[in-house]
C-alpha cells in the first residue's frame, strides 16, 4: 500500500501548513448519546476556498460515502499512529476499529458516531483494519472490510447492523473465496449487488495471481511490464449479502483500441482502491493508480465490464495514497477522498469531499484538488 522508497515524491508537493485541531482520540463511546458534532464549514471548493477536512479530532482516510435515509454515512478508515515502523506493505497503517460519520448537507455539521466495529470483536482478526465498505438491503445495513487473519493474510469480513451508524457485528469466519483489500459494493438498479476488491502490494493481489496464496510470492506487483496488469475482482453477492455468489473475476480494463492496459502502464493501471457507480446506464469504475497518484476511471455497458479507460477524475493529493468513492446527493454528485492536510504524514490522512462535475457526454472533468479555479 506504501512505497517508502517514493517517498522522493513528496518532495513534488508543498508541505501543507495548518496545525492538528486537539489530540487524536482513538476511543469513542458506541452509544448514540455520546455522538460528537463537528462543523464542517466550507467542505466543498468555491471560487475562494479549498475542501476541508471533514473533522479534526480524529484521523480518518479511505472514505466510503452512501445515502441512507436521505442522509450521507461515510465509512472511513480510521488512521492512527501506531508506533510501527514504515515499510512497502504498509506496516505503519495499522488500524484497530472503524468510526462512522454522517451528513445532513454536504457544507453541513459533521456527526462522528463513534466506534463502529473494533478489531478486538473481530473473532478471525488479526491486525491492520484497512478501508471498509457498507450496503444496505432488506432493513439490515452490511458492513465489509478487509483485515488480516492471524496467517497475516488479508481477507474480506462483514459485519452487520439494523442501524447505518452501527454498531456492527462481525460474522464469525471471513467471506469464503475472498481475499485482498478495498471492498466497494454496488448494488445496480435491479437490486443485484457486487464486491470489487483488491489492492497490489501491501494489499497482496499479485499473491493471489496462480488462484492460491503464495506467502513468498512478490511484494509488489508482477515484473511483467509488457503483460496484462493486474487487475481488481468482481464477485456477486449472495441474496443475504454475506457471501459471494460465484467465484471472483478479474474487472477487465482496455484502452480506446480494445487492448488491456498493461504492467508498465502505471499512469493508467489499477492499483487499489476501486469504485463503482452508475451514470445513464454506463457503468463508472474508477480506482487509484497507487505509486503515480492518479484518480482515473473507465466506462462498461455491464457490472462486469470491460470497462474503457477514460481518463483522470483526480490529479495527486498530498500524501503518498490516495482513495475515494463517489455519490449522488440531492442531484448533485459528489467525490470523497483524503489527503494530508491536518498531520503532513501519509499514515494519518483526512477526509474531504468536493463536487463533481460531468460534461454533456458524462465524461468526468479532471479536479486539481489544490486549485481554487
Amino acid at each position: 500500500m506504501i512505497n517508502t522508497r517514493k517517498l522522493s515524491y513528496l518532495a513534488l508537493v508543498v508541505v501543507v501548513s495548518g496545525v492538528f485541531l486537539g489530540a487524536c482520540q482513538s476511543n469513542k463511546s458506541k452509544t448514540e448519546s455520546n455522538e460528537k458534532d463537528t462543523v464542517a464549514s466550507d467542505t466543498t471548493a468555491s471560487a475562494n476556498a479549498l475542501p476541508k477536512p471533514l473533522v479534526s479530532d480524529i484521523y480518518t482516510a479511505d472514505p466510503s460515502a452512501h445515502v441512507f435515509n436521505g442522509k450521507i454515512y461515510i465509512y472511513p478508515s480510521h488512521d492512527i499512529d501506531a508506533g510501527v515502523k514504515e515499510d512497502d506493505e504498509g506496516a505503519h497503517f495499522a488500524m484497530q476499529d472503524y468510526h462512522i460519520l454522517s451528513m445532513d448537507s454536504i457544507n453541513g455539521k459533521v456527526t462522528d458516531h463513534g466506534v463502529g466495529l473494533d478489531i478486538k470483536n473481530i473473532p478471525w482478526a488479526g491486525r491492520q483494519l484497512w478501508a471498509p465498505d457498507a450496503a444496505y438491503k432488506n432493513g439490515m445495513y452490511y458492513l465489509y472490510f478487509p483485515v488480516k487473519d492471524k496467517s497475516d493474510v488479508f481477507r474480506m469480513g462483514v459485519a452487520t447492523s439494523k442501524s447505518p451508524s452501527g454498531p456492527f457485528k462481525a460474522e464469525p469466519t471471513p467471506i469464503a473465496g475472498s481475499y485482498s483489500i478495498d471492498p466497494a459494493v454496488f448494488t445496480d438498479t435491479d437490486g443485484q449487488a457486487y464486491m470489487y476488491f483488491g489492492g497490489i502490494w501491501g494489499g497482496q493481489l499479485q499473491r493471489w495471481a496462480t488462484g492460491k496464496y503464495e506467502k513468498n510470492g512478490s511484494k509488489t506487483d508482477l515484473g511483467t511490464d509488457k503483460a496484462p496488469a493486474l487487475s481488481a475482482k468482481i464477485a456477486r453477492l449472495s441474496k443475504d449479502m454475506l457471501h459471494f455468489d460465484e467465484v471472483a473475476k478479474d474487472v477487465k480494463i482496455i484502452d480506446k483500441n480494445g487492448k488491456p492496459l498493461l504492467g508498465g502502464d502505471h499512469d493508467r493501471r489499477f492499483f487499489e482502491g476501486g469504485w463503482m457507480h452508475k451514470y445513464k446506464d454506463k457503468y463508472y469504475f474508477s480506482y487509484s493508480t497507487g505509486d503515480t497518484h492518479w484518480l482515473v476511471y473507465a466506462v462498461g455497458n455491464s457490472p462486469y465490464g470491460p470497462f474503457t479507460y477514460q481518463g483522470v477524475i483526480m490529479k495527486p493529493v498530498k500524501g503518498w495514497t490516495t482513495h475515494h468513492s463517489i455519490v449522488e446527493f440531492k442531484g448533485k454528485w459528489y467525490i470523497f477522498y483524503h489527503d494530508t492536510e491536518l498531520s503532513g504524514k501519509t499514515h494519518l490522512r483526512n477526509v474531504k469531499v468536493t463536487e463533481l462535475h460531468r460534461e454533456a457526454d458524462g465524461t468526468i472533468e479532471p479536479i486539481d484538488p489544490y486549485s481554487t479555479k
